[in-house]
């Protein structure tokens, strides 16, 4: 077992965590960098992406021959960590969701032809992406063989009617891949397709209000009333839409977890900064037991998650769908963050709770990690489905 990274990994994992520290972090403290939703506001986005592209750190996890750097999942774990060590730092390397899961999945199996046409502008940066899988009640959610919205074959095109809902990014997405239902078969009742925004026949119901702060495009609920998408726009076979959805999320789920220990690092940077000179009846707070049984509490859950998130990443690089690996990293990782983001909060008290630091934003944020991609509740009934049927096998060794 080697934990050292590739050098060149480590080099380009320097590089990155130097653009954000010179070049993002000081965006946070700058009011013109919001937009109305507090992520980083468009002209400003578009000013840093142009950095990050002459920088060489554009779109690192797209394979070379599609316009990225070709990083392994190991590779993106390094760099995706650095680059949430600010909350704007993803998107301004083509790394945040939805996009990067849409970039991952349609590089993959789409064809030459869907490449050219939905991914190439999603990695140029020209365009931004969403994934419409989420219904409301009594559709599909954690579960997406309750999906209800149809697809129907008339001819040559394929009808879509139905609803989705808190679909990430949608009110500023261009391309959108969609999961409807095609049969009433538990495991080959999908198919995925692919569809523009310019396309008749659905709508915008409205953005959701969330707690916040937003990504880009908020969150979404979508209507469809007869959305033609032509049979060329369908991504792998009819019936394919649950292996779509798996190789997609699969992914995605880690890269979440990638990007929220960058997040749960920085909420104890931010503290550590403050209890080192903050003194309280002649001590400085570092001293004090209490505080420092937080900080080391904190420190070892984000380094739990930093393992579990790196194991799933070796296996999902050696091929492996690390199904296990990825649900154990996704429970740790959330309530990470949450109790990194909670603790320095506290640690510094009327400071953490204002908008002077960044740390109620990464708090407000941290809350969504333990429902997004599926709830923790569904991952820790995946792991004991995996104990059940291993038992003894289920803490095996790699070959």
């Amino acid at each position: 077992m080697d934990f050292a990274l590739p050098a060149d990994v480590e080099a380009l994992r320097a590089r990155t965590a130097a653009f954000v520290r010179d070049r993002i972090l000081p965006l946070e403290t700058q009011p013109g960098s919001y937009d109305a939703h507090e992520n980083l506001a468009q002209p400003v986005l578009e000013r840093v992406r142009a950095e990050v592209k002459a920088a060489g750190l554009w779109a690192p996890q797209v394979p070379r021959e599609l316009g990225g750097l070709g990083l392994s999942v190991v590779g993106r774990a390094a760099c995706y960590e650095e680059m949430n060590a600010s909350i704007f730092g993803p998107v301004c390397f083509n790394c945040a969701a939805p996009d990067d899961g849409n970039m991952t999945v349609l590089a993959k199996v789409a064809t030459p032809a869907q490449r050219a046409r939905w991914l190439a502008p999603i990695v140029d940066g020209r365009v931004r992406s969403a994934f419409a899988m989420t219904e409301p009640h009594p559709g599909g959610g954690s579960d997406p063989s309750m999906i209800r919205t149809t697809a129907t074959r008339d001819g040559d095109v394929w009808r879509i009617h139905g609803a989705k809902w808190f679909i990430t990014g949608a009110e500023v997405a261009q391309h959108f891949i969609l999961v409807a239902k095609t049969g009433d078969d538990p495991r080959k009742g999908l198919t995925a397709f692919l569809f523009d925004r310019d396309q008749p026949g659905w709508r915008i119901v409205r953005r959701i209000p969330i707690m916040g702060p937003e990504e880009h495009g908020g969150h979404c609920e979508l209507e469809f009333d007869g959305l033609a998408i032509p049979d060329d726009a369908r991504l792998m076979g009819v019936g394919d839409g649950l292996k779509v959805t798996q190789i997609r999320l699969g992914t995605a789920r880690l890269t979440h977890c990638m990007r929220w220990l960058g997040l749960a690092k920085r909420a104890l940077a931010i503290a550590l900064d403050y209890v080192a000179v903050r003194e309280n009846h002649g001590h400085r707070l570092a001293e004090l037991d209490s505080v420092r049984g937080l900080l080391g509490d904190a420190a070892m859950q984000i380094e739990i998650g930093r393992l579990l998130t790196m194991r799933a990443a070796v296996k999902l690089d050696a091929g492996d769908f690390a199904r296990k690996e990825i649900s154990m990293a996704k429970i740790v990782v959330a309530d990470a963050l949450h109790q990194a983001a909670d603790t320095g909060i506290q640690l510094c008290g009327a400071r953490g709770y204002s908008k002077d630091t960044a740390l109620e934003w990464i708090y407000r944020y941290a809350r969504q990690a333990r429902l997004v991609d599926g709830a923790s509740e569904v991952h820790r009934g995946v792991l004991a489905g995996y104990l059940l049927d291993e038992r003894d096998a289920f803490w095996r060794w790699d070959a």
